[in-house]
């Protein structure tokens, strides 16, 4: 045997350097691992990481299951990829509002880096996130986010959606697109200027591509995508969501193209004419760093429709699904309208003396579960917390499941109890453990927007309506288990609503 053409051959040099590479990666772990203590968390498999360990169908579940083994902070393996799960109220507000900074920034999967491609709102960081969160919060506060104008764009859709609702008739309907087409019209008021009709061909586009995206960005082969992008790139999933995305954009940008032909710096319709005027500043003061370009307006413009659309109108659903589940929680709801409200229009000044009726809407909030694992965060620095080293870039996933069926906080978390936010005098209290928005720097920036929403739609209904199963359903039949999605929607349901007399 030839020993020093095998020594010198490219297998063998190949070899030595992967040996070399492994030892090398050994001794650093074995080193760090004696220097920082990281959590705790089950033995990955090589390139699987915990997946066989893992319901990717609804890996909220086996994340807290997990939890109550290895503590509330512990390391889990996407495939190769490492993150850590922070579970129970006080870990999960620790870290958020704790330690915002360190827990500040914001993991970007695959899928949604092809989406934004870092632009945007809810998957941006650095300064293109800080400037396009200020400006967003600063111009939705202006067009009356949790103010009166708010309560008027919110009152008026509401109008519309009790029409859709009694063309119904009494008889069973689902829910799905009127309430989808209400929440998405009171985002679009205040995005755009003005609210469209719920047979506009191209509003019904949008709202429907935004709830498949959402659904679609939960599904087996996108989570398989964003473990494995090279292997899983070629799935349809991926492809539909890639199409709806390319859609959704060419319809905003014509509309937007629209705004800016009726633009006018003395009015501002919404968000856009915002946008467009602070855009149209900067250029002419030549900025060159500005992050108010075309890309930042469009991407912010479809993360505040989806986002705006999607949770609240689920949420609503689930009230809806609640009360014919419960009918003797709707009868108290209805009462408590009747004596305190009457036939007249409600406002928001009316939920002081609505505690029943805001316990339920809590209640729903929290009982839902809505982003059972939030948005995923990722570390800004290395840093410890509790007692634990954090590295720099580590993804960082707020198990929100975790904290609104804590129980340490809640009386009986997995059953729909409005008296959690009840005192013994039947008046509404707050609770520290209601986190369904997040928390910290990166908690929902239209939590008082959405809360408003939820308040006079839900009430408005209920004064409205009398809702029932559908014919030949039973209350006890009903099913409380929501499909699948990255948000937890009800599953599929019909409903009667009955006008009342």
């Amino acid at each position: 045997m030839d020993y020093a053409s095998v020594l010198s051959s490219p297998t063998y040099l190949l070899g030595t350097i992967a040996l070399i590479l492994v030892l090398w990666l050994i001794n650093n772990s074995l080193r760090a691992g004696d220097l920082r203590k990281e959590p705790p968390g089950p033995r990955p498999w090589p390139l699987l990481g915990n997946l066989p360990q893992l319901d990717l169908n609804r890996p909220h579940v086996s994340l807290h299951e997990m939890s109550k083994k290895y503590g509330n902070i512990f390391t889990i393996y996407f495939g190769p990829n490492k993150a850590v799960v922070l579970a129970g109220f006080k870990t999960v507000k620790d870290a958020l509002v704790g330690f915002p900074e360190e827990f500040g920034d914001r993991d970007c999967p695959p899928i949604f880096q092809d989406l934004t491609q870092g632009h945007g709102i809810l998957f941006s960081n650095g300064e293109i996130w800080r400037e396009m969160r200020r400006f967003a919060l600063t111009t939705l506060r202006d067009f009356g986010m949790g103010k009166r104008l708010a309560e008027e764009k919110i009152t008026e859709e509401c109008h519309y959606l009790v029409e859709e609702f009694e063309k119904h008739k009494g008889k069973p309907f689902d829910t799905t697109r009127a309430v989808n087409h209400a929440t998405s019209n009171i985002i679009s008021s205040i995005v755009y200027g003005s609210r469209f009709q719920y047979t506009d061909l191209r509003f019904k586009n949008l709202v429907a591509r935004a709830n498949e995206n959402i659904r679609l960005s939960a599904s087996v082969p996108i989570q398989l995508y964003n473990m494995f992008p090279r292997l899983f790139c070629w799935g349809n999933n991926r492809k539909q969501m890639l199409s709806n995305a390319d859609k959704t954009i060419s319809d905003v940008h014509k509309l937007i193209t629209s705004l800016n032909a009726t633009l006018n710096p003395e009015s501002s319709r919404g968000f856009i004419d915002c946008f467009l005027m602070r855009k149209k500043k900067d250029e002419d003061l030549q900025n060159q760093n500005t992050y108010f370009h075309e890309k930042n307006l469009t991407i912010s413009v479809t993360n505040l429709f989806a986002a705006g659309t999607d949770t609240t109108a689920a949420t609503l659903r689930w009230g809806l699904l609640c009360m014919i589940k419960y009918p003797h929680i709707q009868e108290q709801v209805h009462q408590e309208l009747k004596r305190e409200v009457g036939c007249r229009r409600i406002s928001v000044d009316d939920r002081k003396n609505l505690p029943f009726t805001n316990a339920v809407i809590h209640e729903t909030l929290r009982f839902s579960n809505i982003l059972p694992l939030s948005l995923p965060h990722k570390t800004s620095k290395d840093f410890t917390f509790h007692g634990y080293f954090m590295k720099k870039d580590t993804v960082v996933i707020p198990l929100l499941a975790s904290v609104l069926y804590d129980e340490n906080e809640w009386e009986s978390p997995y059953t729909f109890n409005p008296s959690h936010f009840l005192n013994e005098e039947g008046k509404f209290i707050k609770k520290d453990a209601f986190l369904p928005f997040s928390a910290g720097r990166r908690a929902c920036l239209g939590e008082g927007l959405a809360k408003m929403e939820l308040f006079l739609i839900f009430a408005t209904l209920l004064q409205r309506f009398h809702f029932t199963p559908a014919p030949g359903v039973r209350e006890e039949d009903l099913l409380l288990t929501p499909s699948l999605g990255f948000t937890l929607t009800p599953s599929q349901h019909k409903l009667c609503a009955t006008v009342r007399s």
